[in-house]
């Protein structure tokens, strides 16, 4: 499936449930058109892993991830030998007598003996097209690993040092996104269409809880938008995104709630706040304050 406008490339990701401006819609678009892989970053829970998910199921393509955390190498994210099997070798060779070395040394590296990890398997064909390799917060690694994708990323091919370069007979379509942690170097952005996924305004995020919690009252739907947006605004270690959204607007229907009420807040911040600290801090009369500057938002009147 190619997309030849930013129009069906919003309505591909959509179609999936997944609601975004023009803005991404556009370069989604260009990175698809143009081959270039694409750099997304924002806050922990906007929806930029779901961007490569939406693409894949939109597309009908093989989604591969590359999860990433400190200490990520090579053996990990592109390949690393079946070390196991090349012993049951070794030793099935030496039973049977007559061992030439050399050649004995020349079979153990071949594919046979190769474990593919994510990196490599997104460079070999796959069924119905290119995949989608998604980078997952690559800025949990550190820069070494950073210059080991410079090549897969700049010409789409793995090099082996016992079997050679492995290149990708299509390029996969690329997603890396950050929670930015830290600062990804310039040498790895250049190669990427970037875009910085943002909090959605109030009437966006209402119809993205539409679309992922479609049972929420219209009513419940715009107190919980408006408290959240709210909530941000506040003084946080960790602000509530899009994801938390959706969990509380499901926890609320879950216990029946038809409207906020601070004493339902109280019960329920563990689905929108994550860290003690920040739960403490809506503790006694904050929840209410916030609650009720989020209704006035509501009918400024």
């Amino acid at each position: 499936m190619h997309l030849n406008s930013i129009d069906e490339t919003s309505a591909l990701l959509a179609g999936q449930d997944y609601i975004c401006g023009r803005d991404l819609s556009t370069v989604v678009y260009l990175a698809l058109k143009l081959g270039r892989p694409l750099f997304l970053e924002g806050e922990a829970g906007v929806g930029k892993t779901e961007i490569a998910k939406a693409l894949a199921a939109g597309l009908d393509r093989r989604l591969i991830r590359l999860q990433c955390y400190e200490g990520l190498d090579a053996s990990s994210a592109v390949y690393e030998w079946n070390f196991t099997q090349q012993m049951i070798a070794i030793r099935a060779a030496e039973a049977s007598g007559g061992v030439d070395r050399a050649a004995l040394t020349s079979d153990l590296f071949t594919e046979d003996f190769l474990i593919e990890r994510p990196l490599l398997e997104a460079m070999r064909p796959q069924p119905g097209g290119a995949p989608v390799l998604l980078i997952d917060e690559l800025d949990r690694t550190d820069e070494p690993f950073e210059a080991y994708l410079l090549e897969a990323l700049s010409d789409f091919q793995i090099t082996i040092p016992e079997l050679g370069t492995i290149a990708a007979p299509e390029p996969p379509i690329v997603i890396l996104t950050s929670n930015r942690t830290r600062e990804v170097h310039d040498a790895l952005k250049r190669r990427c269409l970037y875009h910085w996924v943002d909090y959605p305004s109030f009437e966006r995020e209402i119809e993205i809880l539409q679309v992922r919690a479609p049972e929420t009252a219209d009513a419940l739907s715009r107190e919980v938008v408006a408290f959240v947006q709210q909530l941000r605004t506040e003084d946080l270690f960790k602000k509530p995104g899009v994801a938390e959204t959706i969990d509380w607007a499901k926890c609320l229907l879950a216990l029946d709630v038809i409207s906020l009420s601070p004493e339902v807040i109280a019960d329920t911040l563990g689905a929108i706040l994550k860290y003690q600290d920040d739960i403490q801090k809506l503790q006694g009369s904050e929840a209410k304050r916030i609650l009720d500057e989020a209704k006035a938002s509501l009918d400024p009147a």
